[in-house]
């Protein structure tokens, strides 16, 4: 602490900030069915660590008896992990219970800002957890946390650094949101015209038996064995992936979203170019499928993403596969293999006593509709515009957070002064 402060800034504990305190969870077993089902969001560290900046969704609910054993916290309550993940962020956008595994921060109004300190924390982030390390479990006390100096300035000041910053998150946000309506845009497209078959002009079709029941006449059924192959990714070993940055991206199977789609900004690991096989490397636009699921919640089986057109080079990994398929069938099998009705299929022949694992033939005798070529055509047409639109947010999502963590360490240390800054004209490039 011997260097030199900024003007007006000083080293002030966590609990100097605000109040902290650890969320509550009291009951044994924690996920005992009688807790929820109720009224009160019930968050847990997963969810912190899937948002940029504040929690507006929650998939559990307590009912009374749940809360009755945790605790209510109030809206704009910092939430930062401690356990499994450690030192992951986000601020509540609503009222909720939160488990012991999570510490929670509000803030004195008259000494920090809640964006501010949840920035702060996030470059404190390393440090945390080389100091969370433990012989069965990582875990951040909450001594631990109350350890570490916090240089802040004035609130005023904090407030200007965290409009600055947060002024990214709320693009990417918003661009977050987008993303999620053209999703859903694209599967209703594909319910419309392939599950409910109720594509253009089809009152002047008719409809003709088939071994899967009813299907437009000019349509077909048939194995995917008879239209795709299968490649399976390298295990590379754990000493040859590394967090710093190569231009050779390794897919795996923590890139893939639930919701379908790749997410190749989180949980990346590089690879040196010399040390794997290059029939490895993928293109822009290969599919890619997660055929292996270690939690066994089977949230990622199945699912299908498309390499992106960037600067990167991809490479496959062991749990993934790589899908060729004929050009023009491309884009209508991404749609399919991320529709619920082959997720369902995916799940109910997943096995293993460990892991959960599609094999080769799971897939290859798995039997689909294919549309006529006309209607194949116009679907891509109408289809693949909207998959593009995606692509180019995720990769604005890309920019943005890049760009947001360039500029955090020196706004959060004052080494950029606000002071002088206009920040309700500041223009922010999304």
């Amino acid at each position: 602490m011997n260097k030199v402060l900024p003007k007006n800034w000083s080293y002030k504990k966590l609990n100097q900030l605000g109040f902290v305190g650890r969320g509550k969870s009291k009951h044994r077993p924690r996920n005992e069915p009688s807790l929820f089902g109720g009224i009160y969001p019930f968050i847990q560290t997963g969810e912190v660590k899937a948002v940029d900046l504040y929690i507006s969704k929650y998939s559990q609910t307590y009912n009374e008896k749940g809360l009755a054993q945790s605790k209510l916290w109030q809206a704009n309550t910092l939430l930062i992990t401690i356990a499994a993940n450690i030192a992951d962020t986000a601020i509540l956008k609503f009222q909720a219970c939160f488990p012991d595994s999570i510490v929670g921060f509000i803030a004195n109004s008259k000494e920090s800002d809640v964006r501010f300190v949840k920035y702060y924390i996030d470059t404190l982030k390393l440090q945390m957890q080389n100091i969370s390390r433990g012989t069965t479990q990582d875990n951040l006390s909450l001594d631990k946390l109350l350890s570490f100096d916090f240089l802040v300035p004035h609130v005023s000041t904090q407030q200007r650094i965290a409009s600055i910053l947060s002024a990214y998150d709320d693009l990417i946000e918003n661009n977050t949101r987008r993303i999620k309506i053209l999703e859903e845009m694209a599967q209703m497209l594909y319910r419309e015209w392939f599950v409910n078959f109720r594509f253009p002009n089809h009152e002047n079709v008719k409809m003709v038996e088939s071994e899967l029941g009813l299907i437009p006449q000019g349509w077909e059924v048939t194995s995917l064995e008879k239209i795709l192959k299968l490649t399976h990714g390298y295990g590379f070993k754990s000493e040859h992936l590394s967090k710093e940055k190569t231009s050779y991206v390794v897919v795996r199977m923590g890139n893939f979203k639930e919701t379908g789609g790749l997410q190749v900004e989180h949980n990346i690991r590089y690879i040196e170019p010399d040390s794997f096989n290059k029939k490895y490397l993928l293109k822009p636009d290969d599919l890619v499928m997660a055929f292996s699921d270690v939690t066994r919640s089977g949230g990622i089986i199945g699912n299908v993403g498309l390499i992106p057109n960037d600067n990167s080079h991809y490479v496959l990994n062991q749990r993934v596969l790589k899908i060729d398929l004929p050009e023009n069938l491309k884009m209508f099998f991404y749609i399919y293999f991320n529709s619920e009705s082959f997720k369902n299929h995916c799940l109910s022949r997943a096995d293993s006593a460990t892991v959960l694992n599609l094999k080769n033939e799971h897939i290859y005798q798995h039997q689909v509709v294919l549309p006529s070529q006309e209607i194949l055509s116009y679907f891509i047409r109408n289809f693949e515009p909207i998959i593009r639109k995606i692509q180019n947010l995720d990769k604005k999502n890309i920019n943005l957070r890049k760009t947001r963590d360039l500029l955090l360490p020196k706004l959060i240390s004052g080494e950029i002064d606000v002071e002088n800054l206009n920040i309700e004209t500041l223009e922010i490039a999304a």
